[in-house]
């Protein structure tokens, strides 16, 4: 195969302690552009890749902030500034008034902003990857688990690559082209 093609090597496994036992040990063997594929989620599979904590919670409560000051803001606005109503006598800015809708809209906004940085920080929607060019992968999202390098690793090399993930206990390795 013509190495400019090609995008790395995956491995195949059976079981998820599997997978987990051959990320640590890629990791341990040098390895960084890896990446692990599973049918469900797998405790410390996170840790074993080496992955950094998500920012999604900071996006989060940044949204919530947001949402929280600007229904707040929207409300003493219309209620003071805009359209005062002086009725009976009770003062124009009357915070526990503003409560309700002040939540709602910091829920509203903390939410849009879980689902925007969700899709922004996960590089979707993807249509596309080069592991959907492996016929075998299709599996990963029934009974299979896969372990992929990348030809980018500074370690890549074709063949001790596909020799280390072979001794690994990989059922299979397969190329994946571009």
């Amino acid at each position: 195969m013509d190495d400019r093609k090609l995008y790395g090597l995956i491995a195949e496994f059976e079981k998820p302690d599997e997978l987990l036992a051959a990320v640590q040990k890629t990791r341990e063997f040098g390895y960084r552009r890896i990446d692990a594929y599973a049918p469900y989620p797998l405790q410390g599979l996170s840790e074993a890749l080496g992955l950094a904590p998500s920012p999604v919670p900071f996006f989060v409560l940044a949204g919530a902030v947001a949402g929280a000051v600007g229904g707040y803001a929207m409300q003493y606005f219309a209620t003071v500034i805009d359209y005062p109503l002086n009725i009976g006598g009770r003062p124009l800015h009357s915070w526990p008034t503003y409560i309700p809708i002040t939540f709602e809209v910091m829920i509203l906004l903390g939410a849009f902003a879980a689902v925007i940085s969700v899709f922004v920080l996960n590089g979707l929607p993807q249509p596309y990857h080069p592991v959907f060019n492996v016929p075998e992968f299709k599996r990963a999202t029934i009974d299979r688990f896969y372990l992929s390098i990348e030809k980018r690793d500074p370690n890549f090399d074709l063949q001790s690559t596909r020799a280390f993930l072979q001794r690994l206990g990989a059922t299979q390795v397969s190329e994946v082209e571009l």
